[in-house]
């Protein structure tokens, strides 16, 4: 065993390094990516033949985990929580088949939605396929849940999810190793009847399922990451991962003879639960996310006695802290200091040099000829042009989402129907649209801003790097309304005549904006 210093997510990927992994599969999506990351910069993944480039998108990535797991290979895929979505289909039927091989499912959410649309709690989607779910409370914890993850999955037969929250991802900590395992042999599955979901098939394997949730009840029971802390006070709290870190460093500093018990492993184990509440009549429920297990707590236990995220002894949106904890622990913390009002927030920006700013200056000089006009935009640092001194983006709601509601809007009228999506958007899961387009000739034109990367994600590879032009084509977008354009000052006019004529056009059209970004180019 020795010691490294790593941040939560690099404490995952380390983690799975050393359980024995084969390959990881994953898009980038803060704040999952650096897991993926560390293990592509890793000295031994050359020398162990560890697959680890990205993949087009979540479900990809899930799929070809699962495919290894059949081969009898242990596979990590990683996602952030609004990925998990897009993975949900494969994710879902995975707890049918069950599994082979390990297989680990790292999934990072954003409380608070530093980098993302919503903060839906991922713990929810494992509770509803029913597979066992860990959730650290620190990077320690982090590195030991997956190399305990990946032996719980293998004698479940089941995927395991690892859920940690930004705060955990994004912070380091001191962890230590243990023995690295070598990968399995190659053996694949020959119980055809598991992974073929007939009907037929898929009401046995389900019923496996079920019949299995009180072998994972079991295994939270006598799980060492769900423990209890006693106390002395009427007061006490049951904490979920890393809500346990956030309790501690309270009842710590102010010395409070406050009872814990700690819960990291689900599904719940209902007779530590309910020994402890026995105990204590106030009961703080902490957990960093939803009230997903408060509720079912009040319903188990009655309302009486909890106090949480439902009822305003917690916020019901953003991170918890410790000053949260404390308060709702009844702790004169004092005046917590606020920002200064002289301190003025700065709001992202596009970077000095970005191609995307030739971009929308040359579209908003388009469209001030149509007074009515909407330009659907979608996930990526394009993003911000809906933000001052271009507000050019009228629509952002999720990856891919730009091409499918500018062709509805074409379909209910509205011209021009104009979208801008990035390239590696466009290969998640914009093609699908493209398609839908061209199947019913909606009247619209799509933007490709092409800068050759996953930038927003700090400059990862794109997919369809260029392809895109054989890739519009081979959907079938007609050939002289594949049009490329190169975003630079210098360029606008013409940039504009190109714009203006495919607005006009009849049908779907097709831009592809290309110039490297300016982050990779300095690279």
């Amino acid at each position: 065993m020795h010691k490294q210093l790593l941040l939560g997510a690099e404490a995952i990927a380390q983690a799975a390094l050393d359980a024995g992994i084969s390959g990881v599969y994953a898009y980038p999506g803060t704040p999952s990516t650096e897991i993926t990351e560390f293990i592509q910069r890793s000295q031994t993944v050359n020398a162990l033949q560890v697959r680890s480039t990205w993949a087009t998108n979540e479900k990809t990535a899930f799929e070809a985990a699962l495919g290894m797991s059949y081969a009898g290979k242990r596979s990590l895929t990683c996602m952030k929580h609004v990925g998990l979505n897009v993975a949900a289909d494969a994710f879902m039927n995975a707890a049918v088949t069950g599994i082979h091989g390990g297989l680990v499912v790292a999934v990072a959410d954003d409380p608070s939605m530093h980098s993302s649309q919503n903060e839906q709690d991922s713990r929810v989607y494992g509770k509803f396929a029913m597979i066992p779910v860990l959730e650290p409370a620190h990077q320690q914890e982090a590195y030991d849940m997956v190399r305990y993850g990946f032996d719980l999955s293998e004698k479940t037969e089941l995927p395991v999810m690892v859920r940690i929250p930004t705060r955990l991802s994004h912070s380091r900590a001191a962890i230590m190793r243990g023995e690295p395992r070598e990968q399995d042999r190659l053996h694949p599955s020959g119980d055809k009847g598991k992974w073929i979901l007939l009907p037929a098939n898929a009401r046995r394997n389900y019923q496996r399922l079920l019949e299995k949730q009180q072998e994972l009840a079991n295994a939270s029971e006598s799980s060492a990451f769900n423990r209890t802390t006693e106390g002395e006070d009427t007061i006490a709290v049951i904490a979920f991962g890393i809500a346990y870190n956030y309790a501690m460093e309270v009842i710590k500093a102010y010395n409070l003879p406050v009872a814990v018990l700690k819960i990291s492993q689900y599904p719940l184990p209902e007779k530590i639960i309910s020994r402890f509440t026995e105990k204590y009549p106030d009961i703080l429920i902490a957990e960093e996310g939803y009230p997903v297990y408060e509720e079912l707590l009040k319903g188990y236990f009655g309302n009486g006695k909890f106090r949480g995220r439902l009822d305003g002894a917690l916020p019901r949106t953003g991170e918890l802290s410790p000053n949260l904890l404390a308060k709702a622990l009844k702790v004169d913390t004092g005046e917590i200091r606020t920002i200064p009002t002289i301190v003025a927030g700065r709001p992202p920006m596009l970077c000095k040099g970005c191609s995307h700013r030739d971009l929308f200056d040359a579209i908003n000089h388009v469209m001030e000829e149509y007074p009515e006009h909407h330009v659907f935009g979608d996930i990526g640092c394009y993003t911000l042009g809906a933000l001052p001194p271009y507000s050019a983006i009228s629509t952002c709601v999720d990856m891919g989402a730009a091409i499918t509601m500018a062709k509805g809007a074409a379909d209910a009228g509205i011209r021009p129907a104009l979208c801008v999506i990035g390239d590696s958007t466009f290969t998640h899961s914009g093609m699908t649209g493209l398609l839908d387009a061209v199947n019913d000739r909606s009247s619209m034109t799509v933007i490709i801003s092409d800068n050759g990367t996953t930038a927003m994600t700090g400059g990862q590879d794109s997919a369809g790097t260029g392809r895109f032009y054989n890739i519009c084509k081979g959907i079938g977008v007609e050939e002289d309304h594949i049009r490329t354009i190169i975003p630079l000052k210098k360029n606008l006019d013409e940039n504009c005549r190109v714009l203006k004529e495919e607005l006009d056009y009849q049908g779907v059209s097709v831009i592809i904006s290309q110039r490297e970004c300016i982050q990779t180019a300095r690279k």
